[in-house]
Parts: structure tokens; sequence; C-alpha cells
């Protein structure tokens, strides 16, 4: 079997397609995920809290000398800091990443179909030789 024809017949199997196909909807899905956290739920949470977080933005100062106030893509340029606020957000959208799949698979489990039981299989017919025997004892007995 020549090289291309192998990787013909591995590319083409069911799984790695179905792989290929979750992994492109999946991109597409984080970034859905990344806006609904960025766009919706983070100025709600900033609404309650009284507009007090924004997650992007926080960082510790480790070394060099930055402003009071600098934004993070300052901060970054003048000195080294600990972003603490991108893992957050980042955190935020697997935990809600994470919620909306497990809904996803809880309904699609909910709406499959229970599959009725196999019926039973027939009895395996009985050898030739074991019906003789049978039928020699039975003769015995009489």
């Amino acid at each position: 079997m020549s090289f291309t024809s192998e990787f013909k017949e591995f590319a083409l199997k069911g799984n790695v397609m179905d792989l290929a196909v979750g992994v492109i909807i999946g991109g597409a899905f984080g970034k859905i995920v990344d806006s609904m956290v960025k766009d919706l739920i983070m100025p709600l949470v900033n609404l309650i809290t009284g507009g007090q977080i924004d997650f992007s933005n926080k960082y510790v100062v480790l070394s060099g000398t930055v402003p009071a106030g600098a934004t993070l893509a300052e901060a970054q340029k003048v000195g080294n800091v600990f972003a603490y606020g991108s893992f957050l957000t980042i955190a935020i959208n697997f935990i809600i990443l994470a919620f909306v799949i497990f809904m996803m698979v809880k309904q699609m489990n909910r709406m499959k179909r229970a599959e009725p039981p196999a019926p039973p299989a027939p009895p395996a017919p009985t050898p030739e030789d074991v019906l003789l025997l049978r039928e020699i004892r039975d003769a015995l007995r009489k």
C-alpha cells in the first residue's frame, strides 16, 4: 500500500472527519463564548458592582516603574507585570463554555430515544449427537 493511499484511508475514516468538524465548530463556539463574556456578562457584572470591575486591566507590578492608572498594555511596555485579569477572563470563559456544553449534552441525552431492548436470542439448536444420545438414554429407560 502506498503512502498516499494509506494516508487517504486514514484521513477519510469517519472518526477523523468527525474530529475535524468538532475542532472547527469548537473554535467558532469559543469565539461566541468569548464575545458573550466580554460583551454581555462583564458589562452586567460591572453594572451590578458599580462599574468597578474590569478584569482586562488587572495586574500586579513585579518590576519596573509603572505609573498609577496605567492600562495593562502600557504597564507591560514599562515593566514586568503579573497580568491576572486576563487569566480570570479566560477562566470565566471556560466555566461558561463548560456549563453551556453540559446543558447541550444533557438536552441531547434527553432527546435521544431509549432503544428498545433487543429480543432474546433464540436457543441454539441442539447438536445431532446430543439428540441421538438422548434417544438412546430414553430407549434404555424403557
